[in-house]
């Protein structure tokens, strides 16, 4: 690497044991290092103060790269896949290699950068409890897995009962240790507590919620329906208006549980009312269960952000840019 003082632009793509690096100034060439601290520690030190980093979220293969690169003072950006997919796609690429993702992401962070959000490093409290909501999720999912690729085969009944049995135990320790990682925290558990005052929203909806708003800090509502992909993405151009669907941005898990709060909140004294509006203007009962679990959301970051209780009374006005237009494709 040659020792130039001026900020550089660097794209790495990650893998569990392996790092391709690549620098949009071209100051060095695509080169692989280890996953390793003391290799990515030894690479951190040769890169000019003020450098931009750029990385593609992975699980939790990244976490090391990205962690010391911030603790070093350079400025991190964990990338959505699916934005560098269609970035590639865009520039035209044919082909996909490690070191062309690695090309392609620091020219991504050279030209974007200004609209990129920098990566702060969670807590290692948040950063347990974002693991233990993930596995938490995944068993969930092979718990409906199993019920549905077993249901209505004759002499299982005992098998599919023990294994629904096993999984929901670990579900039920995982449980355990979310409600000990909230309680060791009275801030976070005062500010639980109030979401879980919100009607509809249940322990795995609030701590899912508290999670993202603890974890990032959304400038206002909007913010964090943006970022759960519930906002309505048009489509329109000169005289055409087409159907508005929804961005599906953001953490899927998030998006669903928000829905499935929804479902629940129209059964609800306090939501029904809103809910029976929107049916009542001619939106389908999708479009209305979106538009609600918006809400939701929008209640939660406000209650989260000033330290409030849930009142019904202010649920029911209108917030400014709500859009009610039906939208199709709203299915989480």
């Amino acid at each position: 690497m040659q020792t130039e003082t001026c900020p550089l632009h660097i794209g790495a793509d990650v893998a569990k044991n392996e790092i391709v690096v690549a620098c949009e100034e071209q100051y060095f060439a695509p080169c692989a290092i280890d996953n390793r601290r003391s290799t990515l520690t030894t690479f951190l030190k040769a890169v000019p103060p003020g450098s931009q980093i750029g990385m593609e979220s992975t699980g939790s293969h990244h976490e090391l790269f990205a962690t010391l690169a911030h603790k070093m003072g350079f400025v991190v950006f964990v990338l959505n896949p699916k934005d560098t997919r269609h970035y590639a796609k865009a520039m035209g690429l044919r082909g996909k290699t490690d070191r062309v993702d690695a090309k392609l992401i620091a020219r991504f962070v050279d030209r974007e950068h200004a609209k990129l959000h920098a990566w702060i490093p969670p807590t290692p409290e948040q950063r347990q409890l974002g693991r233990l909501l993930r596995r938490r999720a995944k068993l969930s999912t092979i718990k409906a897995a199993l019920v549905q690729s077993l249901q209505g085969l004759s002499g299982f009944s005992a098998e599919l009962k023990a294994l629904r049995q096993r999984v929901q135990c670990v579900i039920v320790r995982i449980d355990a240790k979310i409600k000990a990682l909230i309680a060791a925290s009275a801030e976070r558990q005062q500010a639980y507590t109030r979401l879980l005052s919100i009607p509809s929203v249940g322990s795995v909806v609030g701590n899912s919620i508290l999670i993202y708003l603890e974890r990032m800090p959304f400038p206002d509502a909007d913010a964090f329906v943006a970022f759960s992909g519930l906002d309505p993405r048009p489509d329109d151009s000169g005289h055409h208006h087409g159907r508005r669907r929804l961005s599906k941005r953001g953490p899927s898990e998030l998006r669903r549980l928000l829905y499935v709060a929804a479902m629940s909140a129209a059964r609800t004294e306090a939501w029904k009312p809103i809910y029976r509006h929107y049916l009542a203007r001619g939106l389908p009962t999708t479009a209305a269960l979106v538009i609600l679990a918006r809400r939701i959301a929008r209640t939660a970051w406000s209650m989260y952000t000033h330290k409030t209780t849930f009142n019904a009374q202010r649920i029911t006005k209108q917030p400014s840019g709500q859009s009610t237009a039906p939208m199709a494709d709203v299915k989480t």
